[in-house]
């Protein structure tokens, strides 16, 4: 069984960091690993994560996983899948944490809310951004690599959360410490590849104009 048959609070606060951070990246393995855990009995769940196991979410979270697994490694389609799912992993990330403090009381609830929100906001943009910076190479193998990268960083996430809470605890300060240096980095490399795009198209306005 699960380090987490009998939680404490230290356990919970990593199970819901961890849940928080890797449903920024990748939301429905997350959803159905968790899952699945749970409905074979290999872990024991918080109740408010208990939903999960139900055999509907099982087969709606495999389905879109595996969906999701192969959109994510075409390049630009890997992009306008993470431009459409910023309105679902973030507040599924908070809902998932959320979860883990069910029946904790409502201040502990909203706490966890707002810190899986902010992981999963965190991650899902390190994530976003550095998948548009590789989208502008025109081979697919480093767009490949780092989609592998991800599905096996989550898998370690999750394995951890439920068998070694606080070294998953410590994994996701390290991942957000990186995401807090590299997300200005990104950001402003975005910024002049959309400026230096629009030079381009300008420029070409121009030409047409004259011509």
């Amino acid at each position: 069984m699960s380090a987490l048959d009998h939680f404490d609070t230290w356990q919970l606060v990593a199970l819901a960091s961890a849940l928080g951070w890797a449903s920024g990246i990748r939301l429905y393995a997350v959803l159905f690993v968790t899952g699945l855990l749970g409905y074979f009995g290999w872990v024991t769940l918080p109740h408010g994560l208990a939903v999960l196991e139900h055999p509907y979410v099982l087969v709606a979270a495999g389905f879109m996983g595996f969906v999701e697994f192969f959109a994510d490694k075409i390049p630009g389609v890997d992009s306008l899948w993470d431009f459409v799912h910023t309105l679902v992993r973030i507040p599924a990330g908070a809902a998932l944490a959320a979860g883990v403090f069910g029946g904790q009381g409502a201040p502990a609830v909203i706490a966890a809310a707002i810190l899986g929100g902010s992981l999963a906001a965190g991650s899902h943009f390190a994530k976003a951004g550095s998948r548009a910076v590789i989208n502008t190479s025109p081979e697919p193998f480093s767009n490949w690599t780092a989609s592998l990268t991800e599905d096996l960083g989550v898998g370690v996430l999750l394995w951890l959360a439920f068998a070694h809470p606080l070294a998953a605890l410590a994994l996701v300060i390290v991942l957000l410490l990186i995401a807090a240096w590299l997300l200005p980095k990104l950001w402003r490399g975005l910024r002049r590849l959309f400026g230096a795009a629009g030079r381009l198209r300008g420029l070409g306005d121009r030409r047409e104009t004259r011509a």
